[in-house]
């Protein structure tokens, strides 16, 4: 009976519900058919009358500080400018995403029909082969992939979407679960269906998927407006404006953007921002201030180290808008506060100019040892004598994208243009049908092929195996299989061999290649392979190159077309005459190019030949950064705000490294200049004295070890030497046995070679030399050497430590003792012009040692830059030391130099690097001209003239 009662409440429940729900919907009917009625009525503007009002928070962004050098010039600042934005205010239906597609293509070519471009921070680029590429790698790429497939964590990430190849991605991207970008057809029943990726170009494909992603990034806000394209010129403003109609979502906002001055210069101390990805969130997430997605903040050097002092508080809004987020009524406001400013400690004049006479000095050197040779044999020289035959420069400007060989195929091509790729078009035919035998029927065993194929044949492997490929599955590939060595190691099969045996393996995705569910026979699988091979690098630049490269070398092309084509693609420019002497033969190419380099018309950076690179770095005697110049530097107006992807990936292939920070990532061996911490440490230990000698007969030897070692003066020898005339003549001899009297305890104990690394460390530290200086920006650790104390204490070893590093080291030389935490930042200040913050170098502790000690090393130093060409009758006293770090025997030594001045009471130091510079003694030359700068020795006209600097008198110093 009670059940029978509960039974029936429940029901006249439900019943009572159902009848409310029913009038509910009846009296919303009503008022739709009232409200649809009066606009019949009154007109079609009487309903936006009625609107839905949404309560919601807009985020105020506060400027940013501006950054400057020690003496008040602006590095950094912002602009005000206008960005075309686009906001997700589509209703939800079938059709969302194809309209919102439509009116992305529809705001992009207005954009680019005014002459503006799109934003593109996307990583994937569109190559000059038409194929999809990732411009990152590692573990950037991995980030990446995460971010596309939604998981917080890169672990999270599957085999195949780890292997996911740049066109896998976008394919992904724009299937019907994700942007929907294609076209909806007809099947043969006559119903819709969607077929990814048609209807729109590859470029326009690669357009919406980046202006889709960027808006994914802000979905988790309602609203949030993302910008398609910043700093826009008045024409696209108003183009946009005109077409706002058929532009739902779009519309022109004012932003801050963010500005360098001189950046090449400076690209490598201030960095660049950008939007904040995951990575930085997590990294700012214990911060006082409030980020998100939408935010810009510091991706590199100064810009990221200082974000929080740069970057400010923000204000905010409450408003009420309507359903397509116009703002009906501000509720309340908070104003932003703009970030601190940012003073450094390196001087703006000094640090430009001390990059203008590196790029002189580079070109100098490349001057002097480019001959008009097509080949030279570098093996039978010492390394001071290596030349640059003419010919490697010809290739190097097809190499390194001086010269674009795409231009060569478009229909407005130039005559030199079309005349190479003619030659071009032959030859290539004519190869490939030589790699189509290779890889079907004649199987040469790898070590019995010319040089030429070989070439071609390593590269067929790379690019298989390479991550935007993923053709050979490197995570398969067993590394001690015998048919992997045979190949790898031992080159004594075929490439048609090793392919057929990486199909038997599994070691190759036939999907990428061959269609699903088409049986075919291994052999078959295999002719596909190879078409798939063959096709592709028809259209490869890197392939295509290399056939260039031999070209030039058998002479189908010539210097006299390449140095005319720099003409006709505007790399260069000059007059009409010059043009006709080249044509005519009155000049050769040999002397065009030549001159162009001493001009700095082609600078060393562009053609990335040994030398192309280097850096120096200047302290003030207590510490101060005043300069860290790393050369080639970037455009960062190009990265900041939203990446340029097309420029980062120009960047990530130009093979000088200009994204690299020399002065403080680049590791190489000390070479001699490290003798001067073996001095203290064999003073320190008591293993030698000062005034006692050590004689140099040229050769070292020590016959319980079975050693024996050249001095860098043989077949000469420096006779008997204290440890002052030591440093002078950077005796190998001398420190060779320091080192091994370390080790042996002054020959009464057993050698050891963890004793004597144990000591030569130990004052390694007090110089600074096993840690980072604490420089604000990305620097690579330092290695002290870990074998061979004999070796390590001249300089070899496995030492390898910083530019900025051994500045540090010398620095603490000039002080006699005084060795510092660096910092680029001089002070902050608040925009009511208070300081915030003051900095200055800390001590990191103190070399203890005797004055006499002191005396010893620094006069040692003196007689060096005495006897060294660079500072013959310098008008002030310089204290230094050279040092020539070997690298290979196939690639020329790097060129070292630190050094202080004055002697008698110094002010700086300066710790200079070439990178492949063959001797120090271009070290030393280029640290003679920062000094002559500095104290204003010589006019900066003459320093700084815009020409190769070609020293008549520089001698060879290979110590």
């Amino acid at each position: 009976m009670l059940t029978d009662i509960k039974e029936w409440i429940i029901k006249v429940i439900f019943s009572r519900l159902f009848m409310l729900a029913l009038i509910i919907s009846a009296l919303f009917f009503v008022l739709i058919y009232r409200l649809f009625s009066l606009q019949i009525i009154h007109g079609e503007d009487y309903l936006n009358n009625f609107t839905l009002t949404i309560k919601k928070e807009i985020s105020l962004k506060s400027a940013r500080g501006n950054i400057y050098d020690r003496n008040g010039n602006l590095l950094a600042y912002n602009e005000l400018a206008y960005s075309v934005t686009i906001e997700d205010n589509y209703e939800s239906s079938s059709r969302k995403n194809i309209q919102l597609n439509n009116t992305i293509i529809k705001t992009v070519n207005i954009i680019e029909g005014c002459n503006d471009e799109v934003d593109n921070d996307f990583k994937i680029i569109l190559n000059k082969e038409g194929r999809y590429e990732y411009i990152v790698t590692d573990t950037r790429l991995l980030r990446f992939l995460a971010d596309v497939y939604g998981y917080t964590k890169t672990e999270d990430l599957t085999a195949e979407e780890k292997n996911s190849t740049a066109r896998e991605v976008i394919e992904y991207l724009c299937s019907k679960d994700k942007y929907q970008i294609g076209m909806m057809t007809a099947d043969e029943n006559g119903k819709e269906v969607f077929t990814p990726m048609t209807g729109y170009s590859p470029e326009d494909i690669l357009k919406i998927v980046t202006v889709r992603y960027a808006m994914s990034t802000n979905s988790y806000k309602k609203y949030m407006k993302t910008i398609i394209a910043s700093s826009v010129n008045d024409e696209t403003v108003a183009a946009i404006m005109e077409n706002s109609n058929d532009l739902q979502g779009v519309s022109i906002e004012e932003n801050m953007l963010r500005r360098y001055n001189d950046t090449q210069y400076f690209s490598h101390i201030i960095g660049y921002v950008g939007n904040a990805s995951t990575e930085d969130l997590a990294e700012l997430s214990t911060s006082s201030l409030e980020y998100d997605m939408t935010d810009v903040v510091g991706k590199s050097g100064v810009e990221k180290v200082m974000e929080q002092e740069l970057q400010g508080k923000k204000g905010k809004d409450v408003v009420f808008t309507d359903n397509v987020g116009k703002i009906l009524e501000t509720d309340s406001h908070i104003d932003p506060v703009a970030g601190d400013d940012v003073y450094l400690s390196i001087d703006a004049d000094l640090q430009k100019a001390i990059y203008n006479m590196l790029e002189q000095k580079l070109a100098g050197i490349l001057v002097t040892k480019i001959i008009n040779m097509k080949e030279y044999n570098n093996s039978e020289v010492k390394s001071s004598n290596m030349m640059i035959p003419i010919d490697d420069v010809y290739y190097a400007l097809i190499n390194n994208n001086v010269i674009d060989i795409d231009a060569f195929s478009q229909p407005n091509a130039h005559t030199y243009e079309k005349e190479v790729y003619s030659e071009f078009k032959e030859r290539q035919e004519q190869l490939f049908d030589a790699l189509r035998d290779e890889l079907l029927t004649v199987s040469t065993p790898y070590d019995r092929l010319t040089k030429e194929m070989q070439v071609y044949q390593s590269y067929i492997v790379n690019w298989l195996q390479s991550s935007s490929n993923g053709i050979i599955m490197n995570n398969m590939v067993d590394k001690e299989d015998s048919m992997y060595i045979k190949w790898t190691i031992d080159e004594t099969i075929s490439i048609k061999e090793y392919l057929n045996y990486c199909l038997a393996q599994n070691w190759i995705d036939i999907s990428k290649f061959h269609e699903d569910g088409q049986y075919v026979d291994t052999g078959e699988i295999y002719e596909q392979l190879i078409d798939y091979i063959l096709d592709n690098l028809k259209t490869d630049r890197g392939f295509s190159k290399r056939i260039y490269r031999y070209m030039i070398k058998d002479g189908y092309i010539s210097g006299r077309q390449l140095c005319l084509i720099l003409f006709e693609q505007r790399v260069i420019y000059g007059t009409s005459a010059e043009k006709q002497a080249l044509e005519s033969g009155a000049r050769t190419a040999y002397d065009f190019i030549i001159n162009k380099i001493s001009n700095i018309e082609i600078t060393p950076a562009q053609l990335a030949l040994d030398p192309c690179s280097g850096s120096c770095v200047v302290l003030d005697t207590s510490g101060e950064v005043l300069a860290l110049v790393s050369y080639p530097g970037y455009n960062g107006n190009r990265l900041t705000n939203t990446i340029d992807a097309e420029y980062y990936s120009e960047l990530m292939n130009d093979l000088s490294s200009p994204m690299y920070n020399h002065a403080t990532q680049q590791l190489t061996a000390p070479g001699s200049t490290f003798k001067m911490v073996s001095a203290i440490t064999g003073l320190q230990n008591g293993v030698i004295n000062i005034g006692e000698t050590i004689s140099c007969h040229g050769v070292y030897d020590i016959e319980n070890l079975n050693l024996e070692k050249k001095c860098w003066v043989y077949p000469g020898a420096h006779g008997a030497l204290d440890v002052t005339h030591a440093i002078e003549n950077s005796c190998n001899s001398f420190f060779y046995e320091v080192g091994y009297r370390l080790a042996t305890n002054l020959h009464t104990t057993t050698y050891s070679e963890s004793a004597g690394l144990s000591k030569l460390k130990e004052y390694a530290d007090k110089f600074g030399l096993t840690e980072k200086t604490g420089i604000e920006m990305e620097e690579n650790e330092p290695q002290f050497s870990d074998t061979l104390p004999i070796d390590s204490a001249i300089g070899q070893g496995s030492h390898n430590y910083t530019t900025i590093g051994l500045a540090r080291y010398v620095d603490a030389i000039a002080s006699k003792g005084n060795c510092y935490e660096l910092t680029l930042i001089d002070k902050v200040m608040d925009k009511k012009g208070n300081i915030v913050k003051e900095c200055s170098p800390e001590l990191r502790n103190s070399v203890e040692v005797p004055g006499e000690y002191w005396d010893a090393i620094q006069y040692g130093m003196r007689l060096v830059a005495n006897k060294t060409a660079a500072f013959k009758n310098f008008p002030i006293k310089v204290a230094g030391k050279t040092g020539t770090a070997q690298t290979s025997t196939s690639r020329t030594n790097h060129a070292l130099f630190v050094g202080f001045a004055p002697y008698e009471s110094p002010e700086i130091s300066v710790a200079v690097r070439i990178a492949y510079g063959y001797t120090s003694a271009n070290a030393a030359s280029l640290a003679s001209d920062v000094m002559k700068y500095y104290f204003k020795l010589e006019d900066k006209d003459v320093l700084i003239n815009g020409i190769a600097n070609i020293d008549e008198n520089l001698e060879v110093i290979e110590d």
